[in-house]
């Protein structure tokens, strides 16, 4: 479900495929637009109501014009399922989270990717994007993500960098178990995950226990 920012108009995306539009307060059925090939998983209103954008199972994401229910463009390249979409206040911009971990920005005129960003290690669910007129020609600056790893990333949009991870405190944040004997490495990983730190290992774990690129293993 999605609302626009004024409040006039709620899209809801289903499993038949399609995303419909209401008029609030009347509601009146206004469009019911057509074009993804599977579940639509989230919706997208821009600020003025003139853009509704869709992400579905299909790994596509579709922008429509609200009032005439056109299909003005189609953005693809994600290898799994668009869980999360948003639009820039001035609708130049369209992004989406997908299972693959990655988050796509998107012209909606032309489809035209500008940028993946990568970091999240599983599913990106949510995103947002934020308004900054005159940044780059463009209506967002700042991009939120929200991830499966139980992360939220916050990215600019002009470079696509990573400007910050956001997460919450784990249940062994910090605490040190380099010189822990009796355990296996599936245990010493499940200390891991939550937070715990093994000096030996250099970097620590994913927040799911998967080593990072840079840990060396340590056997039993």
């Amino acid at each position: 479900m999605a609302l626009s920012p004024a409040g006039r108009l709620v899209a809801s995306g289903s499993a038949d495929g399609s995303v419909r539009l209401w008029e609030v307060g009347t509601w009146r059925p206004l469009a019911n637009v057509q074009g993804h090939s599977g579940w639509v998983l989230c919706v997208a209103l821009s600020a003025d109501g003139r853009l509704v954008a869709g992400g579905s199972e299909d790994g596509t994401v579709n922008v429509w014009e609200a009032g005439t229910g056109q299909l003005l463009s189609t953005l693809q390249g994600h290898a799994g399922a668009v869980r999360g979409v948003a639009l820039s206040r001035d609708g130049r911009l369209v992004a989406g989270g997908s299972e693959d971990g990655t988050v796509r920005v998107s012209e909606t005129d032309t489809s035209h990717v500008l940028m993946t960003l990568q970091g999240h290690i599983g599913v990106a669910f949510g995103v947002a994007l934020s308004d900054s007129p005159g940044t780059a020609g463009h209506g967002a600056r700042l991009l939120a993500s929200g991830g499966w790893d139980g992360t939220v990333r916050l990215w600019e949009t002009s470079t696509g960098s990573c400007l910050r991870i956001l997460r919450p405190e784990r249940r062994y944040e910090r605490m040190d178990i380099t010189g822990l004997t009796g355990v296996t490495s599936a245990q010493r990983a499940a200390l891991l995950a939550p937070g715990a730190v093994d000096r030996r290992l250099g970097v620590g774990t994913t927040p799911h226990g998967v080593p990072s690129k840079r840990e060396v293993r340590v056997r039993d």
